[in-house]
């Protein structure tokens, strides 16, 4: 029996993730394209492998008999053509959280002796990022990762950056040489999005009382820094060592007690693992070590739960 690798993809997926949502997202099918490839997997073995309910999916005796070696089908698959692959193209690594320069971390290592050779791209967001990685489009991601990850995906913390508040020459605390996180109270926060679409900054609005904030479209730093410098109640967030564009009347302050820190993480899919990914990880993690990115005193610092 010849099965459609498609529809077995499409199976193991909605196992994985008890929920026909959850892996249509992943997949970036909509549920309707979904359920009709399972259920012509269903179809073409003569079983039911799925049962749906109001808690969600579960999985027949059928099911759970034949994930296993579902699942070893797409893994063989997978090396397969990236065996192939490997030799023909660099390790594809899509990047999001564009305004805090992503690149800035990889470029030192993309340069580095025997690192291998690197395909920058732009994610919109994390769910992005990881629904090109569920479809095998890119090798890894690199950016903010929080939970929840779509299933067969993982991440390593790669590095903390301290985080400096932004604020107008005319805002009251403008002559300050450094401040804590809660004397932004009353300011308000200029995002680059809603604000229910960054986690770090709504999770930072959350943990230190700032109530108001101001969404801008996206045009790049120039512009928000820009607006900025016309608000004098205004406040942006930028890790530390982010290059900013020279902006007349605009200051950036370090933040202390507790100084906010940006976790960077790099994702990829755990079947196949990219061949070329652990020469990758083992270049970021010895550049983490040489330079100190991961550390983290809790006495000091302030990481989102789940950071």
């Amino acid at each position: 029996m010849d099965l459609d690798l498609a529809t077995v993809r499409a199976f193991v997926f909605v196992a994985e993730e008890r929920h026909f949502g959850h892996a249509a997202a992943a997949l970036g099918l909509s549920q309707q394209v979904l359920s009709k490839r399972v259920a012509r997997l269903e179809s073409t073995l003569g079983v039911r492998l799925l049962d749906r309910d109001h808690r969600g999916v579960r999985l027949t005796d059928d099911g759970a008999r034949f994930l296993p070696g579902a699942q070893e089908t797409l893994e063989a698959n997978d090396r397969a053509v990236a065996a192939l692959r490997a030799e023909q193209r660099p390790l594809r690594v899509d990047v999001w959280g564009h305004l805090y320069a992503p690149l800035r971390t990889l470029a030192g290592i993309a340069t580095a002796p025997g690192a291998p050779p690197l395909e920058p791209g732009h994610g919109r967001d994390l769910p992005a990022v990881a629904a090109a990685l569920a479809h095998g489009d890119i090798d890894a991601g690199f950016g903010r990762v929080h939970p929840p990850l779509p299933a067969g995906l993982t991440h390593r913390l790669i590095r903390l950056e301290p985080v400096d508040v932004l604020v107008s020459a005319d805002h009251p605390l403008a002559a300050a040489t450094e401040l804590r996180p809660d004397q932004l109270r009353g300011s308000v926060l200029h995002t680059p999005a809603a604000l229910d679409r960054l986690d770090f900054l709504a999770r930072f609005a959350d943990r230190f009382g700032i109530d108001d904030h101001r969404a801008t479209p996206n045009l790049g730093l120039a512009p928000m820094l820009s607006a900025l410098a016309a608000d004098p109640r205004g406040f942006v967030l930028l890790p530390a060592d982010v290059p900013t564009p020279e902006i007349p009347g605009v200051h950036a302050i370090p933040l202390v007690d507790p100084t906010p820190l940006y976790a960077w993480s790099l994702i990829w899919r755990t079947r196949p693992e990219p061949l070329q990914l652990e020469v990758l990880l083992t270049a970021l993690v010895r550049a983490a070590g040489e330079r100190r990115w991961l550390d983290y005193d809790p006495a000091r610092d302030w990481l989102p739960a789940e950071a």
